[in-house]
């Protein structure tokens, strides 16, 4: 039966919604990059990125967009896609004069910082990790900790 006690907060409910708007953004383009991964490809040699480079990019969006989408590891999710976006904004959305390239660098920055805040906060009861957490017992406590 039931209790309140096991039911999820308003809290957990809005860091689910959080999550999962945090991630959209990244699984799109991760997924759209690998549809068209010629083009993909020619896009990043244009920019003097080599093709490994391009693969990590792919496998950080998919990889770490599918840990807080899911709610498992998504503190480390989370830091890696806030640092990506720090770097993306600083290294790619520098004509701060062009008012699409602001826009996009403030984007930028505005998710690092909801990214970094779910780093803080977790992914909450209803998650992945929630769930290994109450099902699991004498996890070491460094494990909870990224769970």
């Amino acid at each position: 039966m039931e209790n309140a006690a096991s039911r999820p907060s308003l809290a957990d409910l809005i860091l689910l919604a959080g999550r999962l708007l945090l991630s959209l953004i990244f699984l799109h383009e991760g997924f759209t990059l690998v549809a068209d991964i010629t083009a993909t490809l020619a896009i990043f040699e244009k920019l003097g990125l080599p093709a490994l480079m391009t693969f990590g990019v792919i496998a950080l969006q998919i990889g770490a967009g599918l840990a807080i989408a899911v709610g498992l590891l998504s503190r480390i999710g989370a830091v890696a896609l806030g640092l990506f976006c720090l770097a993306t904004a600083f290294l790619f959305h520098t004509d701060l004069s062009n008012q699409n390239e602001l826009l996009h660098f403030e984007k930028d920055l505005a998710i690092a910082g909801g990214m970094f805040i779910l780093a803080v906060a977790g992914a909450g009861s209803i998650s992945l990790g929630g769930l290994v957490k109450r099902q699991v017992r004498g996890l070491h406590p460094w494990l909870m900790a990224v769970l």
